[in-house]
């Protein structure tokens, strides 16, 4: 996952590895500790990464059966040990992470940017590689999950995020949650590698997805699974706009959730 190192993304951050967290199984004390080392590292790229504009904050997580392992990276001139006095962290900074995590390192340099590795405990069982860094491009939020049953849980927690940050109704929140799980369930067939790749954007008119590259002829098979027809009608309503675009690499399903309806 990357996202523009601004304070207001980090509780996105922190939602996309509870989702996470929660489908593989962890328990509540290491979901606990894990969304406070996520906080507490994301924070430090926030606060001392960039000098000037926000810059990427990229997240990357591997899972076994065993924990989950939490890389967070930046690009800028590297972060201090510890948060500034009356800043916007919990002020503990990487001693905290040491303290909550099973193993936990940090590497970099000055002018080379920074990268903290975490390992928390999980109990339940866990599976391999499920979400993955994709190249930061842009200054929207950019997700990468490789396997597709992980994409409900942590889609959901980011939409709903997404949609109470830009206060959006709640109506209209669970809406978009609703239409973004069914997505998921729809969409996990449609991606010959079966990794599937979402954009996501949020400005004052509300708040956009972008999912592709998929197969031909998918957005049309997504579109019809959203049917219901005992009720006589379809999820896609619940969008303020759902289209497929065609691109060089294959087709995009571009959803729209607007602040007013």
């Amino acid at each position: 996952m990357v996202v523009p190192a601004r304070p207001e993304n980090v509780v996105i951050v922190r939602h996309a590895l509870a989702g996470l967290a929660e489908e593989l199984g962890i328990d509540e004390p290491r979901l606990a500790d894990l969304k406070t080392v996520v906080t507490e590292a994301s924070m430090n790229v926030v606060l001392h990464a960039y000098e000037r504009e926000p810059g990427p904050l990229s997240v990357e997580v591997e899972a076994d059966e065993e924990g989950l392992t939490i890389v967070v990276r930046d690009q800028g001139v590297g972060i201090r040990p510890q948060a500034d006095p009356g800043r916007d962290s919990l002020r503990l900074g990487l001693s905290l992470i040491a303290a909550l995590s099973s193993s936990f390192a940090i590497s970099g340099g000055i002018g080379r940017g920074t990268e903290v590795t975490m390992r928390v405990p999980l109990r339940g069982g866990g599976k391999e590689d499920p979400v993955e860094i994709k190249p930061y491009a842009s200054a929207s939020t950019e997700l990468t999950v490789d396997r597709a049953e992980l994409l409900s849980p942590v889609l959901a927690r980011i939409v709903g995020a997404l949609a109470a940050r830009r206060d959006l109704p709640v109506d209209r929140i669970s809406d978009a949650v609703l239409v973004t799980d069914a997505l998921s369930g729809a969409a996990a067939q449609g991606f010959s590698d079966g990794r599937i790749r979402l954009d996501l954007d949020e400005d004052e008119r509300g708040i956009g997805l972008r999912l592709g590259p998929m197969e031909a002829g998918a957005g049309s098979r997504i579109r019809k699974e959203l049917e219901v027809p005992d009720v006589g009608g379809s999820l896609e309503t619940l969008a303020d706009g759902l289209t497929v675009e065609r691109g060089e690499d294959g087709e995009y399903m571009v959803i729209r959730f607007a602040s007013v309806r």
